[in-house]
């Protein structure tokens, strides 16, 4: 029932809260590693497809797909982005299925994996293990559906925010989704995440 009504029950990323500001938080994260697939939205069956190649190979649904086979627990956020650079006049995260911008979508894996080598080796070749350092982000949180046109409003006004107190954005937004789809979509939580310096 707690994943219906969106409590947050599993591991989460660790950071540091440098700053709170009313519309945006500054954040350093620690570093960790994460699991990625990037595919295009059109050809793999829509802007969420690579989730299933992920739980896979985390053994979410079944056998887990890697060489030990070892299951690993789920974590929260999913992480999603476009690894091209994208204009800010048309911000992309992810595509509704007609594009060929291609998407990442990443886990991030428990903290006892603390170096790339500790994650057992993916048998899906598509699926990537690898390390992120340390990383700081401007961050805004909101509730309901993470479409792509409210994602793109939030970054906007995310990048205003921080380009008005002075901060230096360096990379194209993430979103960040906390919660399974079928939590209900008042209750969800995402974040919309702007690499700063």
């Amino acid at each position: 029932m707690g994943l219906i009504l969106g409590k947050i029950s599993v591991e989460t990323p660790k950071y540091q809260l440098i700053h709170k500001a009313a519309d945006y938080e500054i954040r350093t994260y620690a570093p960790s590693v994460l699991a990625e697939v990037t595919y295009d939205p059109a050809v793999l069956g829509g802007r969420d497809a690579g989730f299933m190649i992920l739980a896979n190979y985390i053994g979410a649904v079944g056998e887990p797909q890697n060489s030990r086979p070892e299951k690993i627990p789920m974590t929260a956020p999913v992480i999603t982005h476009s690894p091209q650079k994208i204009a800010m006049t048309a911000p992309v995260v992810t595509s509704g299925g007609g594009g060929s911008a291609p998407v990442t979508m990443q886990f991030v894996l428990p903290a006892n994996y603390a170096k790339a080598e500790d994650a057992p080796r993916p048998t899906d070749e598509r699926v990537r293990i690898r390390e992120e350092g340390e990383r700081k982000y401007g961050v805004v949180r909101f509730s309901g559906l993470a479409t792509e046109a409210t994602t793109a409003d939030r970054a906007e006004r995310l990048r205003r925010s921080l380009e008005r107190d002075g901060y230096k954005v360096v990379g194209e937004y993430v979103l960040a989704r906390y919660n399974p789809p079928w939590t209900l979509p008042p209750l969800r939580t995402n974040e919309v995440m702007l690499p700063i310096e």
